[in-house]
């Protein structure tokens, strides 16, 4: 069988061949720099933390240590600082310990019945301005850099560190008891060893400022794992919370309505006639009764006597009625 060979138009020649290899070439590139602007990089370990439901009531009591701290700084500072709470937040350990100076005050508490334990964390440069005040200083002057504690800051940081767990074991109280413990105190964040680096912690700072100075702040953490064991105890303070501020809104709304009150004296009873012919100048006899009723918004309230206070006219109450009696 014969076989027919292609024809030499079919052929690609050498300079076709190089243009089709350059086209592919081309488009190649071209798809690897469309496929680069969606390449992102990844951190591991800072993955999005779930919400926890337990932060609210974390809040609340901060907020509360937060007008106690006022009270627990004050004898120190020899004047009212200012302390607000932030909200909390929850984040890697890793993540907050590297923000921190390499020198800093690290106080670690078992929290009992809480897992593990509690982070206190006070700034040096704070430590060292209330020793300044204490003595009489303004507690304004250029920040030293760090490296130890002196002897009479150090002795005001163990006071300041206790008096602080203590106004936040009361504040707890008012969830659950609790039993704080010192387990250490370190000044370097890399040996505070609250955690795991990738756990999760909640963040409770707070800001406190003194005279004229930078606001200083102080942060209280509580691991995630621990928080979560309390967890219906803290939910259902949010809940309690919630409800008695509803009541005392209601309340405070409630007593501020003003209701029109009026008392009747007399009820005197003349003729038509009479009444057509009156003039200025005609006395109408009235006799007053021992009480007198008081009503509000037309409804009778108590009964009372007619007297005077301070020169005005004034109703003394002597009987409340039954259905309005507190």
């Amino acid at each position: 069988m014969s076989q027919t060979a292609p024809s030499s138009s079919a052929a690609l020649s050498g300079d076709e061949v190089a243009a089709m290899i350059d086209g592919l070439n081309e488009h190649a590139a071209s798809e690897g720099q469309a496929a680069e602007p969606g390449a992102r990089p990844y951190l591991f370990g800072n993955e999005t933390i779930p919400p926890m439901p337990m932060l609210p009531a974390v809040d609340r009591l901060s907020v509360r240590m937060a007008r106690r701290l006022r009270d627990v700084i004050e004898p120190f500072a020899r004047d009212k600082p200012g302390v607000e709470a932030e909200r909390t937040t929850v984040r890697r350990f890793e993540s907050w310990r590297l923000e921190q100076p390499e020198f800093s005050s690290i106080s670690l508490y078992r929290f009992r019945p809480l897992k593990g334990a509690v982070l206190v964390s006070l700034e040096p440069s704070f430590i060292s301005r209330l020793v300044d005040m204490f003595y009489g200083g303004s507690g304004d002057y250029d920040e030293r850099k760090f490296n130890e504690f002196t002897a009479t800051e150090e002795r005001l940081l163990v006071r300041l560190s206790e008096a602080l767990i203590n106004t936040l074991t009361e504040v707890w109280s008012e969830v659950m008891t609790v039993t704080p413990q010192l387990m250490s105190r370190e000044t370097n964040t890399a040996y505070a060893s609250l955690v795991r680096g990738d756990e999760p912690v909640a963040v409770s700072r707070f800001t406190v400022t003194l005279g004229q100075g930078r606001p200083a702040k102080i942060d209280i953490l509580y691991p995630v794992s621990a928080l979560r064991s309390v967890e219906n105890e803290l939910s259902s303070k949010v809940h309690d919370d919630n409800s008695k501020t509803a009541r005392e809104r209601m309340a405070s709304a409630l007593s501020e309505v003003r209701l029109q009150a009026r008392s009747v004296l007399a009820r005197p009873s003349i003729s038509m006639s009479e009444l057509l012919a009156l003039e200025p100048g005609d006395v109408i006899p009235i006799s007053l009764p021992p009480q007198v009723p008081l009503l509000v918004s037309g409804r009778l309230v108590a009964f009372g006597s007619i007297g005077d206070q301070e020169g005005r006219a004034a109703l003394r109450i002597e009987k409340v009625e039954r259905s309005y009696a507190p």
